[in-house]
């Protein structure tokens, strides 16, 4: 028996996914540093056992209608877990994240600043106070009501509705109508209300051009279709959209992402007239402080804005205070550069999660555990030292602070590692060492150890010539003034600089219209699906090839069964169609909703997560149902599948990007950003040459251990020395100092960055004066 104020958190029989009944003590009150190649399970202990745990006796404690979901969300396989304090789970999972989300309201800051207003604030003469809700933009009281507090406008012109004024309605003028038969339909109708379809569009009046195009009216009209051969149609009662209408409908209405960008290709976007794009009232604008209004402070940079803020009375001083407590641990996570006003879907994964963290430290919470998911993902390595001083401080006011990292500066700052592995998946699942990390040194297993405590530089590698430029800019967007770039062609670029320093927005603009690019390929870290419905199988198009297996099958063409009777995504019924169980609707989770909490998936109560229906699981291939070849890992899968060339090909480039651990099934919403850009880089490798490509990739060594860089990077400078161009930002010194071409930029964030510091091999840019990232380079270089 453990006595109450055991000073460790104490796991016994752990067996989430792939961990084989681990036991491990880990103590509290200390910086606890989980490490392992990827997929070897090291967050299946840290979050989904441990965390899960903590979450699962909270909710114990709760109402029994919310226990009564718990039951329904299942609890880890764990034996038992004693010492455990309660939990805050900081993860890089994003939520959708909504344009109105921003870096004041993910910090709670906005809230402190609209007080700050409603308070301490200048009002015109005779002007009554506001409350604080009238200075948002994202309430009734405080939105601008012409764009409702949006900031931007949207419109269309007759040049973006109509690109080519040579073709008649009916040969389709108006290309933002809609295709297939609602256009039809639109077509008809006009045809009906006496207008031409079939005159050029540019010789019909003016007057009738406005109208078809602009008019807010939606006339009916009995419409007389054409008698196709064969086909009866009766007369209908069809109602006119004009084009703008429909596509501002579009635009604002539909849950598609496909069609909604479609929409935007027909739109122009302006500041709103009414609020000037900031997205107020006119009467919480005529409010101001030290003279300037809340969209203006709002605007600026943290460290700006921390600087500005001065109390003249009381009340303000009190207000003011409070404010820069809350920006000092932002900016001390190197995110000072970041406004108010920058909407959440711009930032980095490392970004949202070091906004959180930054929240946390102002909590004031002690005694809990943080459990953290690679914070310093993103971050340069001049920012890191300031995360662990963080990370330190969360300590010292008593928590025990749980780390998944790959980070070798961070790993070296731990008091306590937990190594897991050896491998991953299969091959993983074992606690290799749990203790203070220089005796990990002795374990000859660890593929942590020996990354860990071997300091010398890697070999040195052979610069390769260009055989031409890329020439980018004058680029003038975010924080870049007028910036000019070359990236060389048939060799491999990073663009280095600490966070904030314009990497993205320069990258950004390449695009297949710059000279000498042919084909581009952009591998980023969004998220493959939304929801569980989407995995590893469906994105790389292997299931398709696995859903061709089983139709083949005796037993398959017996029952009449077709490729369809093996999706999940199409629906139950007449035999010949879709196997999935229809509880689930083949997703093989359910969403529980929990009243007072994010809602949560819990696995089918009916199939109990094979997403088929019993009958379609009868139809085996070499001994295995489609469910079990789903939960394969792609190392299995690719032993299963060896003798069916389009499955082997695909599973290769998987095993080749490294992720021989996740299993075919898995949902894109239990993959992190960096497994969804390898999945995206495999599926572009197994497409096979197609002449020169530019590959551009933003830091695709998020998440990965040393080891797991080295096979990744064997890749990309295989795709260089087969011709192609390779350009990546990245903060990892290893990747960069086997670069042919270093940009780096800065030589700060924000306001103190966009502009390149330094360009060159990275023996020149390791000697640059003024560089952050020069020192960090030098010490990896041979």
């Amino acid at each position: 028996m453990h006595s109450p104020h055991d000073q460790y958190v104490r796991v016994r029989g752990a067996r989430e996914h792939n961990l084989k009944g681990v036991d491990v003590d880990i103590p509290r009150d200390a910086l606890a540093v989980f490490t392992g190649v990827s997929g070897s399970g090291k967050s299946s202990l840290a979050f989904g056992t441990i965390y899960a745990e903590a979450q699962r006796r909270y909710f114990e404690s709760v109402a029994p209608y919310a226990r009564r979901l718990i039951h329904q969300v299942g609890a880890p396989k764990v034996g038992e877990i004693t010492g455990l304090p309660p939990a805050v789970s900081l993860q890089q999972r994003r939520a959708a994240p909504t344009s109105r989300s921003s870096v004041g309201t993910v910090t709670n800051l906005s809230n402190s600043l609209r007080m700050l207003f409603s308070r301490a604030g200048d009002y015109p003469p005779g002007a009554e106070r506001l409350d604080s809700d009238a200075f948002s933009p994202n309430t009734a009281a405080g939105a601008c009501p012409e764009c409702h507090g949006l900031g931007q406008v949207h419109d269309t012109t007759e040049e973006l509705l109509v690109p080519d004024p040579s073709l008649s309605i009916r040969e389709g003028a108006i290309a933002a109508w809609p295709g297939a038969w609602q256009g039809k339909n639109l077509r008809d109708i006009l045809d009906a209300l006496g207008h031409d379809v079939d005159r050029p569009w540019r010789e019909l009046p003016a007057q009738a051009r406005e109208w078809i195009l602009f008019t807010d009216e939606q006339p009916v009209v009995t419409v007389h279709p054409v008698r196709d051969a064969g086909r009866i149609q009766r007369p209908y009662q069809g109602t006119y959209m004009s084009a703008r209408r429909y596509v501002l409908k579009t635009f604002s209405d539909t849950k598609s992402a496909s069609l909604r960008a479609k929409a935007e290709r027909f739109l122009t976007s302006a500041p709103c007239a009414v609020c000037g794009g900031s997205r107020l009232r006119p009467e919480a604008l005529a409010v101001t402080f030290g003279g300037r209004t809340i969209a203006e402070l709002a605007a600026l940079p943290l460290t700006d804005l921390a600087a500005l803020l001065d109390g003249r009375t009381e009340t303000a001083r009190v207000l003011t205070e409070d404010l820069k407590s809350r920006i000092a641990p932002v900016v001390e996570l190197g995110l000072g550069y970041l406004s108010l006003d920058r909407s959440t879907p711009t930032l980095s994964a490392g970004e949202l999660q070091r906004l959180r963290l930054a929240t946390q430290l102002r909590s004031g919470l002690f005694g809990v555990v943080y459990v953290l998911d690679e914070p310093s993902a993103g971050l340069h390595p001049a920012d890191t030292e300031a995360l662990l001083t963080v990370l330190d401080r969360l300590k010292a006011a008593g928590n025990s602070v749980f780390v998944v990292e790959h980070h070798l500066e961070v790993v070296r700052g731990a008091d306590w590692l937990v190594d897991v592995g050896p491998g991953a998946g299969e091959h993983g699942g074992r606690v290799l060492y749990s203790g203070p990390p220089a005796e990990l040194a002795s374990i000859e297993e660890s593929a942590t150890a020996a990354f860990l405590f071997d300091e010398a530089p890697g070999p040195a590698r052979e610069v390769r010539s260009p055989r031409g430029w890329l020439r980018v800019g004058p680029v003038t967007r975010h924080n870049l003034r007028a910036v000019t770039a070359e990236f060389p062609l048939g060799a491999f670029t990073a663009v280095t600089g600490v966070s904030g320093s314009g990497k993205s927005t320069l990258i950004g603009e390449l695009t297949e219209e710059i000279q000498g690019v042919d084909r581009l390929v952009r591998v980023d870290q969004r998220p493959i699906g939304r929801t569980p419905r989407s995995n590893l199988a469906t994105y790389t198009g292997l299931f398709d090839v696995v859903r061709k297996v089983f139709a083949t099958t005796e037993e398959a063409r017996a029952r009449g069964y077709g490729v369809g009777r093996f999706s999940f995504n199409v629906a139950g019924g007449a035999p010949s169609r879709g196997g999935r169980c229809e509880t689930c609707q083949g997703e093989g989770f359910v969403s529980v909703e929990l009243l007072f909490l994010p809602s949560t998936y819990a696995p089918c109560p009916d199939c109990g997560g094979a997403r088929y229906n019993p009958e379609t699981l009868e139809v085996t291939y070499e001994g295995r149902n489609i469910a079990e070849v789903l939960d394969l890992t792609v190392e299995a899968a690719a032993t299963f599948f060896a003798d069916i060339p389009a499955a082997a090909r695909s599973l290769g480039t998987l095993l080749d990007v490294g992720l021989g651990y996740l299993r075919l099934g898995q949902p894109a919403t239990e993959l992190s950003g960096g497994e969804a850009q390898r999945i995206k880089l495999a599926s572009e490798l197994q497409r096979g040459r197609r002449g020169h490509t530019l590959y551009l990739l933003d830091e695709p060594t998020t998440g990965l251990h040393p080891a797991d860089v080295e096979v990744l990077m064997d890749r990309l400078h295989g795709l260089v020395d087969s011709g192609h161009t390779v350009v990546v930002v990245e903060h990892d010194m290893t990747v960069v100092a086997g670069a042919d071409w270093v940009i780096d930029l800065g030589p700060g964030g924000g306001d103190q960055g966009g502009r390149i510091v330094a360009a060159g091999p990275p023996e020149r840019v390791a000697s640059a004066a003024g560089s952050a990232t020069a020192a960090y380079l030098a010490r990896v270089l041979p």
